[in-house]
């Protein structure tokens, strides 16, 4: 069975989401996850950095973090990245429309990051399928991955995302925004972690 895989999506990915990227896959690591237990990938939707290195600040902020910017590239959002993703985490709601554009049947499994981590709060953990034992095994935090995200999709209730829900864009800006930022990553990555690797 193929990892459960989360795409983040955001403008230009060198800053937010290659930060939700890094930052899930190290909240997976500290859960004691095994590297490919989880598939943390991102792309942009604007395409105009494509190749490049992840912001200076937002490396910072990863790194500060514990978790690695090595090796990260940014790309342009496509269809098939959606179509391989078990769940997409968007930056903002305009970027959840234009995922959901592009795959219409996406759309329960498409969430803002704030809406996500405002919905883990009330998914019932001892309702997921149980987590066989301390070693963490793929088979199994897929099916808690997928249950997570029915379970999301069914508290959102088609109701649409809070302004406070946005991530703010900190291209530009300086340490103390990138900061705020990835605090507000952690709020539904580290959760999401936990509900994953109990």
């Amino acid at each position: 069975m193929a990892p459960f895989t989360v795409l983040h999506v955001c403008m230009g990915n060198i800053c937010r989401s290659p930060m939700a990227e890094r930052l899930l896959d190290r909240a997976v690591r500290d859960r004691g996850g095994e590297p490919g237990l989880v598939r943390s990938v991102s792309a942009g939707t604007g395409g105009w950095h494509e190749g490049e290195e992840m912001n200076p600040p937002a490396a910072r902020q990863v790194r500060a973090r514990r978790g690695t910017p090595d090796g990260f590239l940014a790309r342009k959002l496509r269809g098939d990245f959606i179509d391989e993703a078990d769940l997409i985490l968007t930056a903002t709601a305009d970027q959840y429309d234009y995922v959901v554009a592009l795959r219409p049947d996406a759309a329960d499994r498409t969430f803002v990051l704030g809406e996500f981590g405002r919905l883990l709060a009330g998914v019932d953990a001892g309702a997921l399928p149980p987590f066989p034992s301390a070693d963490a095994k793929p088979d199994a935090v897929y099916a808690r991955g997928t249950a997570i995200v029915e379970a999301a999709a069914r508290l959102r209730g088609g109701e649409a995302p809070q302004p406070g829900d946005d991530l703010d864009d900190p291209w530009g800006r300086g340490d103390q925004t990138f900061q705020r930022i990835g605090d507000e990553i952690e709020d539904a990555t580290v959760p999401l972690a936990t509900l994953l690797i109990p």
